[in-house]
């Protein structure tokens, strides 16, 4: 199997996942357990997306500035301050300790 077949065959399964979803009863859906599921599961899938980027350097975990950057973001959204507060500050932080030179 060439990468072109594989990456057809993984674009034709997508696509028929999502035509089964449709055929779903809206009622499936609704359920407080399905409901509660579909909600934690975009928190874990962003957490750990949100993990890999900041963490991963190829296979080996690298902490750099962005750690702290993304700590100081979390702090600031559990104070709950606006978006482009967190962002501001977290690239702030992340600047300042690049310019220190404490972090790379």
């Amino acid at each position: 199997m060439t990468l072109w077949n594989a990456v057809l065959l993984a674009a034709i399964v997508c696509v028929g996942l999502k035509a089964v979803g449709y055929l779903v009863p809206p009622s499936v859906l609704e359920a407080p357990r399905p409901a509660r599921i579909s909600d934690l599961l975009t928190v874990a899938l962003l957490a750990a997306l949100t993990a890999v980027q900041t963490l991963a350097a190829g296979t080996a975990v690298l902490v750099d500035a962005r750690v702290p950057a993304i700590l100081v973001a979390a702090g600031l959204l559990w104070l709950r301050q606006s978006f482009l507060v967190v962002v501001i500050a977290a690239a702030a932080v992340a600047a300042l300790l690049r310019l220190l030179g404490w972090a790379t």
